[in-house]
């Protein structure tokens, strides 16, 4: 964690939160010591430890800039495994992603929409996790959609990029983005099916390849990011 993601007003942290385990068991910090926080999707905190008792950390804080900034891009990306999409969930929101819509797909397994990440809601510290590690306090907007034209009228402005090997004629890099907005597909393990690529092409998608090589979905998903934010001047 380079950052602890805090709630405004937030002063105590119970035993057994994974921020204070950090800020006890990582950190090694003590009373008097200090430590870099933020309110999430608001500013920087300097904090200082006020006191480590049984019951958790009490703890004082100096509000700074504002630290919630987030890139333009909006990823459409199809539901896979879990354990799969719990690293693409944390690295996504590390980079700094404004949305990511999580759809179900045709050729995607049924399943993986009840999976305990979803249901339990254990994505939300995930997310929380990847924006600890970035150092800012912005949080990815994740939300869910039942196919792939849920996940399209969902999405916001800017260039529409398709990446599926099949479909995609033009490589990310030679293609115009700009920097105002964007907004990627990604699909899962099987690819997207024909009507899917269909719904992606009437909706004003660009299909592109990120290179010659078929990649897993959690490669392409970050690889796909930090090309079109490289593209976009963002990174």
């Amino acid at each position: 964690m380079n950052i602890i993601l805090l709630e405004d007003g937030q002063t105590f942290l119970p035993i057994g939160d994974r921020r204070a385990e950090h800020i006890i068991k990582v950190l090694r910090l003590g009373e008097g010591d200090s430590f870099r926080g933020g309110i999430r999707n608001s500013c920087f905190l300097d904090c200082k430890v006020e006191k480590i008792d049984g019951k958790g950390i009490t703890f004082s804080s100096e509000k700074g800039q504002d630290g919630s900034h987030l890139f333009p891009l909006t990823m459409i990306l199809a539901q896979v495994r879990p354990i799969c999409m719990r690293r693409m969930l944390r690295e996504l929101a590390s980079m700094g992603l404004s949305h990511l819509v999580l759809t179900r797909s045709d050729l995607g397994e049924k399943s993986y929409a009840q999976a305990g990440l979803y249901t339990e809601g254990l994505w939300r510290d995930i997310v929380d996790d990847g924006v600890m590690q970035s150092g800012f306090t912005g949080v990815m907007d994740v939300s869910f959609a039942g196919g792939v034209e849920d996940a399209v009228s969902s999405c916001g402005d800017g260039v529409r990029l398709l990446f599926d090997n099949v479909a995609g004629a033009s490589g990310v890099f030679d293609v115009e983005t700009g920097s105002e907005g964007a907004v990627v597909a990604i699909g899962p393990e099987r690819g997207w099916s024909d009507r899917e690529r269909k719904v992606f092409l009437d909706a004003g998608f660009l299909p592109v390849l990120l290179g010659k090589r078929i990649l897993r979905t959690e490669t392409a998903a970050v690889a796909a990011a930090s090309a079109v934010l490289g593209k976009m001047r963002l990174i």
